[in-house]
């Protein structure tokens, strides 16, 4: 078993419950580990035996577009697509984080952590 890391992938969004959220957007960060078997792609050197990490970055960007009330819903989206996407992948760990949120507070940011398990 191995895992695959794509670190502070960074999007501009309309998430949030607050309607000018969705019109105004703003800054996100999106973590995303997952653990799969890179057995096969050690000994290889074959794109075809991994997990290629230019789809987790494409599935992100996609998913991160389509407007979204809670952020959960965001990450449960990213997960279930890279499940979909990639077989190999046996558990998959999203963060999503809203860079500076509209909370009345000096918050940098705030982020939510979802797991799934195949």
């Amino acid at each position: 078993m191995g895992k695959i890391k794509l670190s502070n992938i960074k999007v501009y969004a309309y998430h949030g419950c607050l309607r000018e959220e969705s019109i105004i957007g703003s800054d996100y960060s999106v973590d995303v580990e997952l653990v799969a078997d890179l057995t096969k792609a050690s000994i290889s050197d074959d794109l075809e035996d991994t997990v290629d990490y230019v789809l987790i970055n494409h599935i992100v960007k996609e998913e991160m577009a389509i407007k979204s009330k809670l952020l959960e819903h965001v990450a449960k989206r990213i997960l279930d697509r890279i499940f979909d996407s990639c077989g190999s992948v046996s558990k998959a760990e999203v963060r999503v984080s809203k860079i500076n949120p509209p909370i009345n507070g000096d918050v940098e940011m705030v982020s939510i952590n979802l797991q799934l398990t195949r």
